[in-house]
Parts: C-alpha cells; structure tokens; sequence
C-alpha cells in the first residue's frame, strides 16, 4: 500500500511540477496540469495518505489532528490556485490561506503534541518554521500574480491609448447623426466612471496614461462597484449598460450598421458568464479587481470610437 502510495504521490508531484513550469512558460495547457495536479494532491493523494498514517501504530488517538491537517492543506492549495488562475474570490481565499494554519492547525497540533508522551520539542520548531514558509511563499505568490497582472494592465492600456490617439486624429463625417449623438453620450458616461473611479485612488488618467504605478488598490475588487454607489448610480452601472444596449438598438435599426450591432454584445463584453443581464454590472464592477474596471473603460472606449470611425466609413 505504501509503495503504491509513494508512487501515486511522485505522479501528482510530477504534474503539479509540469504544470508550473508550463504556467512560467506561457505554454497551453497550463491551467489545465494544475487544477488536475493540485485537485488530486488535495481530494485524492493527501487523504489517503493521511489515513494510511492514522491507521499506523500509536496514530489512532491523533484523529483530530489528522483531519485538521488535511483541512489546512487544502485551503493553502486551492487557494493557491485559485490565485494563479486569477478565479474570482482569489484574494480572501489567499487571505484565509495564510491566517488559517495560525488559528486552526496550529493550536489542534500544540494540544496533540503536548499530550504525546514522545513529544519532541523539534518537531515544534520545525512546524513552526513550515508554517512560517508557507506564509512568505502565500505572501510572495499573491504578490507576484498581483505585479504580473498590474505590469499587463498597463500594456493594454498602451495600446489602447496609441489606438485612441490614431482615432481621434480622423475627422468625423457627420458628428450629428445619431448614432453618433448616440456613441458621444455614452462615451460621457464612461469619463464619468473614470474620473470617479481615479478620484479614489487619488489620481488623475493622465498619470494613469503615463504607466506609472499609481493605483492605491490595484488588486482590490469591488471598489468599481463601491464608488458607482457612493456616486449615487442605482443598482450601479446601470447607466453604462442601458447606454450601451441603447446604442446597440439603434444600430440594429440603422441601415447599413446591423452586422455591427449583432457583434456588439462581443465587442462590448456585455455577455455576463451567467447569461444574465442584472448579473452584467456586478460580474464587470464588483467581482474584477481595481486595475481590470480601468482596463475594460478604457478598451470601451477605444471600441466605441472605432466604431464611431466604421459608422462614417459607411457614410
């Protein structure tokens, strides 16, 4: 049983290792190597393992011990995880991750100890040394994927601002026709949440533009959503999403511009992951982190001028 296990181990060992230096790579399949590695080191190999040991001599007292350890495993794993996939609710799973070994296992492991007649004080030590290490290795990852994150926000950001500055040199057949009126109004609204959004990080878009570090929250989720209530929008963005489904139906309507309006859920990412379109505020605003609204307004509103480009092309 025990070879078997050993080698079952090294297989998952070997996975989870194939799928790090994929994911360090930026090679296909990546994601895919870690959940398996990851999920069959927590749900598969450690249970076993952790029952194979408590049904070993002198364990059998050591049940509580043996389930928190394996509870505090799997917190640490998923929520690394869950912090290199970027899954929403990564940062307080991370969070947990490294308050729970402290509050949980570690108390559940001194009573156990203590009252084990071979008790060693250097197994306190190195436990406490683990402990310690998973924390800076927790730390060290979260903030990692954070920098790795913010240091694409602001490439696509460039991007979109060499694009932007292309497009407002293009001059404008009809500026009052209206969908243009239209695109004008909503691009209104995405200033607005711009600017409100950048007042509370204590900042302004053009030190955004210039690619500077200057977020106070970059990796915070929610603050889009908290300053869009804090502004008085009820149920908050709403008025982005009725512009844009405004504009949308007026291009359906507006001869020559129907294949742009059937392609503008895509391109203005209006298609929540639960299909649901009072979930659409909520999936943009609250569950995506403080540098990604920026990048979505920003990609918005590069998109709308393009478009706004295309209508007059087909003047």
């Amino acid at each position: 049983m025990k070879q078997k296990l050993y080698i079952f181990g090294a297989i998952t060992a070997i996975v989870i290792l194939a799928g790090t230096i994929f994911k360090i790579n930026h090679w296909p399949g990546a994601g895919y190597l870690l959940i398996i590695g990851l999920f069959t080191l927590v749900l598969v190999f450690l249970p076993l393992a952790l029952i194979n040991h408590y049904r070993g001599a002198g364990n059998k007292q050591n049940l509580m011990l043996h389930i928190v350890t394996w509870l505090t495993c799997f917190v640490i794993f998923i929520g690394m995880l869950f912090k290199i996939q970027h899954w929403a609710g990564a940062a307080p799973l991370m969070a947990v991750a490294i308050i729970f070994p402290y509050v949980v296992f570690l108390p559940v492991f001194l009573v156990t100890t203590a009252k084990n007649k071979n008790f060693n004080i250097y197994s306190t030590v190195f436990m406490l040394l683990l402990l310690a290490g998973n924390s800076v290795v927790s730390a060290m990852l979260a903030l990692n994927v954070t920098r790795e994150r913010i240091h694409d926000s602001f490439n696509l950001s460039d991007n979109y601002n060499k694009v932007e500055s292309v497009l407002n040199l293009l001059p404008v057949s009809d500026p009052q026709s209206p969908v243009n009126l239209k695109i004008d109004e909503v691009l209104k609204i995405v200033d607005e949440y711009q600017r409100l959004i950048f007042a509370k990080n204590g900042s302004t878009e053009d030190q955004w533009n210039s690619g500077k570090d200057i977020l106070r929250w970059p990796d915070m989720t929610g603050l889009g959503a908290k300053v869009l209530k804090e502004s008085g929008e009820s149920p908050y963005g709403s008025k982005l999403q009725n512009g844009l489904k405004d504009l949308i139906s007026l291009m359906s309507k507006t001869p020559g511009y129907e294949q742009i309006a059937e392609n503008a859920i895509t391109i203005f990412d209006l298609d929540p992951p639960a299909k649901d379109d009072a979930a659409w505020p909520m999936w943009k605003f609250n569950e995506d982190n403080n540098t990604w609204v920026l990048i979505y307004l920003d990609g918005l509103e590069t998109n709308l001028k393009m478009i706004k480009v295309s209508i007059n092309t087909h003047s």
